[in-house]
């Protein structure tokens, strides 16, 4: 295509309205200077720059996405694909995602997956067609056909919610079984010996497979085991963490610690322990993965593994941002989980500890 037919697509894509020619009039400056004020703002200086924004406010001047990009080549735009919409968790890692893209000039466009990996491989096969210049995806359990086919794009992507050591794919994530070790080692150090669990749906989804893995292993590590009668998989609901407690808490010998992969379980729980007259923590302990804002106001106060969100977000965001930018850029570091000890968990029943760490 010449440049005379590319602007010729670029004036047939423009809206009717303001044109960034009658902003560069109005500002009495060029039409270059105008362009880099919009696109790079700290290259103009500031009373031209001023000029220029007081003429586009002034005019009502937008943008058009699809002739800027065709002008630049350049969409300016990240796909970020998400497990679910319905479920906070996501949103407080996705909001420090995109502040941090929006101050270096990024726009997220955000689909959802339902935990469906058909309809995410769609998702983000419409992101590359739709031009997104990196993506930010969830987990790093997918069919490897789909890292070819980003790879064939030449884009860059990062990997959330994990972290592996290895150098074929960036994560900007934790480690879910040395959090999962963590926790189910302080239960232990209470004296806890039978666990159940209430895990997501472990097929498809690596995290809640490694968190798993994670009370597994710790458990092994003093010669006990998870008996598989007291592990439920379930879709992530209030619902259903109030279905399994009232499945554990009727076995002949239930539990005397719970463990749930995500803080709608917990709350289920806690809730049908109130209905039942379970008293948590004397009769069972009930722990988390995901401090949200709800754990600490809920009776009793829910002890739980605080996942780094705000930082995945970020550290995410800069990754993409230097890479995309053309910076020599490390392998993001793996973040810090910590576990918030408090009420819902204590000594197991009968459990003779008087060295344990009171809750918060």
């Amino acid at each position: 295509m010449t440049g005379e037919d590319n602007e010729s697509v670029v004036k047939y894509l423009r809206p009717p309205g303001a044109t960034l020619e009658d902003v560069a009039d109005a500002a009495g400056v060029s039409l270059a200077t105008a362009s880099r004020c919009l696109n790079h703002p700290d290259s103009v200086r500031a009373e031209k720059r001023q000029r220029i924004l007081d003429a586009v406010e002034r005019l009502h001047y937008v943008p058009h996405g699809a002739a800027r990009a065709l002008a630049s080549k350049r969409t300016r735009m990240i796909g970020a694909v998400l497990p679910s919409l319905d479920n906070a968790l996501f949103g407080g890692a996705l909001g420090p995602f995109q502040k941090t893209l929006a101050a270096a000039g990024y726009s997220v466009l955000i689909a959802s997956s339902d935990y469906d990996p058909d309809l995410e491989r769609t998702h983000i096969r419409n992101l590359l067609e739709s031009g997104v210049e990196a993506l930010l995806l969830v987990g790093a359990l997918r069919d490897p056909a789909i890292y070819q086919l980003i790879d064939a794009k030449h884009i860059p992507y990062v990997l959330s919610w994990v972290y592996e050591k290895d150098q074929h794919h960036a994560y900007a994530g934790f480690d879910n079984i040395g959090a999962a070790i963590h926790l189910t080692d302080y239960l232990m150090m209470l004296g806890h010996r039978r666990f159940g669990v209430i895990s997501g749906i472990i097929e498809d989804n690596d995290r809640a497979q490694l968190r798993l893995q994670g009370i597994r292993s710790a458990l092994n590590g003093k010669s006990l085991d998870l008996d598989p009668d007291c592990v439920f998989e379930r879709q992530f609901s209030v619902e259903d963490g109030r279905e399994v407690f009232r499945l554990m808490m009727s076995m002949s010998k239930p539990p005397t610690a719970i463990v749930c992969g995500a803080a709608p379980f917990a709350y289920g729980a806690l809730f049908e322990a109130a209905e039942m007259g379970v008293r948590v923590p004397d009769a069972v302990s009930v722990a988390s993965f995901d401090d949200m804002w709800l754990a600490p106001h809920i009776s009793p106060p829910l002890t739980a593994v605080r996942t780094p969100r705000r930082e995945m977000g970020e550290q995410a965001a800069r990754y993409l941002v230097a890479k995309l930018e053309g910076e020599r850029v490390a392998l993001p570091r793996a973040l810090e989980t910590k576990l918030i000890v408090r009420k819902s968990t204590g000594p197991a029943p009968f459990a003779n500890l008087p060295g344990s760490p009171p809750p918060e």
